[in-house]
């Protein structure tokens, strides 16, 4: 599928989501503005609904964990959260409940979009339209102001029958149709699931756009970000709409502006002007770049990259060809050309400075080039060396030490288990992470400890939605402990086999019966 058509139409859906679950909750109650959200639409069916969604959306080739553009988004992501925790936007009800959880859609279109549950997309063109991290900030706190102020819950025009995996299929349907661009499809798909209403509720009221303009402005401002970067947002939109929006800016049709909109963002901006303007650091300028290359890996469109930093104007700020530079020589390393990337990501160190997150970008491409070319020992000892312990690095530094450990040596099996050791406490944390869980189960074949490697296969595919293929694996890991065979005999390891294939198969039923379906025979 392409998630920037089901980002339309799930924006859609999502305006007017019936968030009951049995025929008993006939009625709800819709609060309006300011009021609490009625109990009857519990925080509950919201989160569950997000997860089943974000179950399907995590198995589609266009959901892209870059971990360390991800782990940009999430740094302002995650100030913006702990803001809206500070200010009581997000309550004891929906803390411990939703999952906050901000995600990238590999799409060069100006979207991102908000989920049940407390998910948010952001596609890559987003980051590399916003000029600076105030603008994204921008966007991002206006998403999570639609979440924090429950406007999903609120949209709710009237209960309805439909079951969790009902309203599911129903967005299914849409992504279904939209792999193959077809528009016709889409509409049929619509259609075929009772939701030709939604084409009309593209958009949040008005009201609400307002309230999470409010909101967001208060909660970016109150973070730290410039109040500049949602007027300067605004004026990039209302640019664009005036271009008469080609498609790539989906986000104004799923939040149309209007010149009241615009003036209130200028007014909030102008009245905060003794703060700093919104100025492009160097580190989102190569995140901007990143973002750039990401979003179009196709070959036409890398070799643009590689022939832009050629032609870069020398005028231009040292900063901005710095960015240039590094975008080149990631689309060099993204086309296997590791001389071409080597001489590029040269001359885009010469322009960085001394700034950690631009050091650190450049120095996790450049033992990328290392690994890709074979030399894992010198891609290792890069890692080694600026480790810092965030999630971009231990995930590199796994994959370095898994290329060192296919060559003899006590010193580079012994950097595996290290980095085996550091990835099993990094998942027991974060279950969800199925990128630590795939180099933790190639970490574990590689030391031959294939019950744990079994796993973390079926960790894997849990992770990403896909449950009946972690129940396979989990059954495997069974079959293969009864064996006897080396590596597959730890008792420990297979209770735990055990005990998590009972959880995934409960899970798994659980949501046939919330489709009134059987499960399958297996």
């Amino acid at each position: 599928m392409k998630l920037s058509a089901l980002s339309l139409a799930l924006a859609a859906a999502l305006s007017c989501l019936p968030l009951a679950w049995s025929p008993a909750q006939a009625q709800v109650r819709l609060p309006s503005l300011g009021d609490s959200v009625s109990e009857d639409v519990g925080v509950g069916a919201e989160k569950k609904l997000g997860d089943e969604i974000m179950r399907q959306v995590r198995r589609d080739p266009d959901y892209i964990d870059d971990p360390l553009l991800l782990d940009y988004v999430q740094t302002a992501w995650t100030r913006l959260v702990n803001t809206a925790r500070a200010r009581g936007d997000i309550g004891a009800d929906t803390d411990g409940v939703f999952a906050w959880e901000a995600f990238l859609v590999r799409d060069r279109s100006f979207n991102a979009f908000a989920f049940p549950g407390g998910y948010v997309g952001v596609h890559l063109g987003l980051i590399a339209a916003a000029g600076t991290q105030d603008e994204l900030a921008s966007v991002l706190g206006h998403e999570l102001s639609h979440v924090t102020q429950r406007h999903i819950a609120r949209s709710i025009a009237s209960s309805s029958r439909q079951s969790l995996v009902g309203m599911a299929a129903m967005i299914l349907g849409v992504m279904a149709a939209s792999r193959a661009n077809s528009g016709d499809g889409i509409n049929a798909a619509i259609v075929g699931s009772q939701a030709a209403m939604m084409q009309g509720q593209l958009n949040f009221s008005r009201d609400m756009e307002r309230e999470a303009d409010r909101v967001g402005f208060n909660v970016m401002t109150e973070a730290g970000f410039s109040p500049q970067g949602m007027g300067a947002m605004f004026e990039k939109l209302e640019n664009a709409s005036r271009l008469n929006d080609s498609g790539n800016y989906p986000y104004l049709r799923s939040h149309p502006l209007t010149s009241e909109r615009i003036g209130e963002a200028r007014t909030r901006a102008q009245a905060s002007a003794t703060a700093a303007p919104a100025v492009p650091t160097p580190e989102h300028l190569v995140m901007q770049a990143r973002a750039r290359v990401l979003g179009d890996t196709t070959v036409g469109a890398l070799r643009r990259v590689q022939a832009q930093s050629g032609e870069s104007d020398r005028s231009l700020p040292t900063a901005e060809r710095m960015a240039m530079l590094y975008g080149a020589a990631l689309a060099s390393a993204q086309l296997r050309e590791p001389q071409r990337a080597q001489a590029t990501l040269d001359a885009a160190r010469a322009l960085a400075g001394n700034e950690a997150p631009v050091r650190r970008a450049m120095a996790m491409l450049q033992a990328q080039i290392w690994l890709d070319s074979g030399a894992a020992d010198r891609a290792l000892a890069a890692v080694e060396a600026i480790d810092d312990g965030s999630r971009p690095l231990m995930l590199l530094r796994a994959q370095a030490a898994l290329g060192a450990a296919r060559g003899a040596g006590l010193a580079r099996t012994d950097a595996l288990r290290r980095s085996t050791d550091v990835l099993q406490t990094w998942v027991a944390d974060h279950p969800q992470d199925a990128t630590a869980w795939s180099l933790l189960a190639q970490a574990n074949t590689q030391q031959g400890l294939r019950l744990r490697a079994v796993r973390a296969e079926a960790e894997e595919r849990a992770a990403l939605g896909d449950l009946s293929g972690a129940i396979d694996r989990l059954r495997a890991g069974q079959r293969m402990a009864r064996s006897g065979l080396p590596g597959s005999t730890d008792f420990i390891d297979a209770s735990v086999i055990d005990a998590r294939l009972r959880q995934i198969d409960a899970l798994r039923r659980q949501l046939y019966a919330d489709a009134n379906r059987p499960p399958p025979r297996d």
